[in-house]
């Protein structure tokens, strides 16, 4: 996770003077949609928990700038609620699991919604260590008593989240078994299935019920990269699940510019994890990304503020962007290339 962030930062980027930026234009078009800037938000477990039913209040935010909102397979709201409540472009992150039921209930929901892509998570055959999550009470002994002690100590997110943002269950896993799926429940049934087996079989299994755009998040190495461009998928994320995953691997900016090598121009090229500014975007842009996904930053602008949180979050980015791109002279995403970075003494 540090490492996300200190080597983003050391990308150093090239500025240039006297370019005539005036017409400088930040949107860009993925999948078909044009985007106000090249970002999405990243799918995150339980944001319903951060702030009263996050997720919609996520998405609405997302609609406000025209960028899409991923939800997660393990959400608090459901497809639906989210859908029926916000005009955001709506993408949907589903992980390989061994109940093969859900994953068919899930897809076709998503689908009648009108979710417009799928965004595969394949970097969780088996949950990482995290030991945070024993400290925080979400999961390890005495969890439930350790989530109470919170809630006494945070009033305002009691009252906010733990009263009015009922029901706190995983909305998505509820609807398919048809009965509450709390915390306690939802720890257990993704223990229970999570699928060590994962192979590209799996992908073209989903396949027969996916017909739209299809991300594969979670990849590092370049050779993975080829393989999903040779399985059909229209983008990938490079991303290290945001240092969840595998603690000693590449960070994501690190592992971007060989897998951009690789793929470029084949493929739709995401990248995530350590993003937290409009200048990292930029960053990421000229090491080979065409958008980023924003997981963290955008959580906790969402606890901090709700909706108004995360516009405030999201407006701020685009105007970093738009500064780094009139010092570096790109008047559009196009121009933010590799020709941005700045050669340094290490390199």
């Amino acid at each position: 996770m540090r490492r996300n962030r200190s080597d983003l930062s050391d990308v150093a980027l090239r500025q240039r003077i006297l370019r005539n930026v005036s017409g400088l234009d930040t949107s860009t078009t993925l999948f078909g949609q044009k985007l106000s800037f090249p970002a999405a938000l990243a799918p995150v477990g339980l944001t319903g928990m951060y702030a009263r039913r996050g997720e919609v209040q996520a998405a609405r935010a997302a609609a406000r700038k025209a960028i899409p909102f991923t939800l997660s397979t393990v959400s608090v709201c459901p497809i639906n609620e989210v859908q029926s409540q916000s005009s955001a472009p709506i993408w949907f992150q589903l992980y390989v699991l061994k109940d093969r039921g859900f994953m068919r209930d899930v897809l076709h929901r998503a689908r009648d919604a009108g979710v417009t892509t799928l965004v595969f998570t394949v970097d969780m055959p088996t949950p990482g260590a995290r030991y945070r999550d024993v400290h925080s009470g979400m999961s390890g002994p005495y969890a439930a008593a350790r989530r109470l002690a919170q809630s006494v100590l945070h009033p305002k997110w009691a009252w906010d989240v733990g009263i009015n943002g009922r029901p706190h269950d995983l909305g998505n896993i509820s609807t398919y078994r048809g009965h509450p799926t709390g915390l306690e429940d939802y720890i257990g049934w993704l223990a229970q299935n999570f699928d060590p087996s994962i192979s590209w079989k799996d992908l073209e299994w989903i396949r027969t019920f996916w017909k739209g755009p299809m991300l594969i998040k979670g990849i590092l190495d370049p050779e993975d990269a080829r393989d999903a461009v040779r399985f059909g998928a229209d983008g990938i994320v490079v991303s290290n699940h945001g240092g969840r995953q595998l603690d000693g691997v590449l960070s994501s900016c690190h592992a971007l510019p060989p897998i951009a090598d690789a793929v470029k121009g084949e493929i739709a090229l995401l990248a995530d994890s350590g993003v937290r500014s409009g200048l990292d975007i930029a960053r990421m842009i000229a090491l080979g990304a065409d958008a980023v996904l924003l997981g963290r930053a955008y959580i906790y602008a969402l606890a901090a503020d709700g909706q108004r949180g995360v516009e405030k979050l999201l407006d701020l980015m685009e105007r970093e962007l738009r500064v780094a791109m009139t010092l570096t002279g790109a008047r559009s995403i196009r121009e933010i290339t590799s020709e941005s970075l700045a050669r340094t003494l290490g390199g």
